[in-house]
């Protein structure tokens, strides 16, 4: 049986681009929801029909888990997906409390889309543990449009996100969390704008530690030929140009990893 990562576009890549790591003999299967992304700017009825839509697609492809690569599908969707349907959902929402476990006196800044950083996942998240009052939020939109469209490293990133940026006097923040699978592709620009005392934090690592945790209480980890297969919208990718633009992203991923 193989493993699905969901998201809306080509964020969960990474998710996907981590488990490949420490679970090297699993099979995959990859589903970006390339017709309706971003979800970011998108109602949260809209984003529970595209989610919806897509757990039925992949439930046909002989899965034995979910996991949901999208902070902002987590954040609206997961709830109701795991209320209609009998399968390990593993989702994902911003590593808040890893960053503030990291020093515990300076400010943390999370940053993700729109509907995540206003969305009541979120402030529960921070409700229960931001006791000190050290997280700020902030939604970056754009960087999941330009990794859409590959533009990983160029003026306009760095002029967005030095604007975007500007506000928050990073001398007082101790790390800066990506919560948002799309903005692990930034990882260079970041730390070029950021001080070397901002650490970056991302919900990755504790997603697939969940999933073999999930896994092991079923007895499902398996040793197998690895293999991936990936979907756009349902649709499986064939075309050698597609499979060429998604090994581009593992590329730039695996340059990221080491940041």
């Amino acid at each position: 049986m193989k493993i699905a990562f969901f998201d809306s576009g080509m964020g969960g890549l990474s998710v996907l681009h981590h488990a490949m790591k420490v679970l090297p003999h699993e099979q995959f299967v990859f589903y970006a929801d390339e017709d309706n992304v971003p979800y970011g700017t998108k109602t949260k009825e809209q984003v529970q029909d595209y989610v919806d839509k897509a757990f039925r697609f992949l439930l046909k492809q002989d899965v034995k888990a979910i996991v949901v690569a999208c902070n902002t599908a987590t954040s609206v969707a997961v709830a109701k997906m795991r209320s209609l349907y009998d399968v390990p959902i593993i989702g994902m929402e911003p590593a808040a409390k890893k960053a503030l476990d990291m020093d515990g006196t300076k400010r943390v800044l999370v940053t993700a889309t729109p509907i995540t950083v206003k969305g009541r996942k979120m402030e529960l998240l921070i409700e229960k543990v931001d006791k000190d009052h050290l997280v700020d939020r902030l939604a970056l939109p754009e960087l999941v449009t330009f990794a859409e469209r590959q533009e990983f490293n160029s003026p306009a990133v760095t002029d967005y996100l030095k604007e975007q940026l500007a506000p928050f006097d990073f001398a007082n923040y101790s790390a800066l969390v990506l919560g948002c699978t799309h903005f692990n592709y930034f990882k260079d620009t970041m730390r070029q704008l950021l001080p070397e005392n901002v650490q970056f934090v991302d919900g990755n690592e504790g997603t697939v530690r969940e999933l073999i945790r999930r896994l092991r209480e079923r007895n499902q980890l398996e040793e197998q030929t690895p293999a991936v297969e990936y979907f756009y919208s349902g649709r499986r990718v064939t075309d050698d140009s597609e499979l060429k633009r998604l090994e581009k992203y593992l590329s730039r991923l695996e340059q990221m990893y080491r940041i």
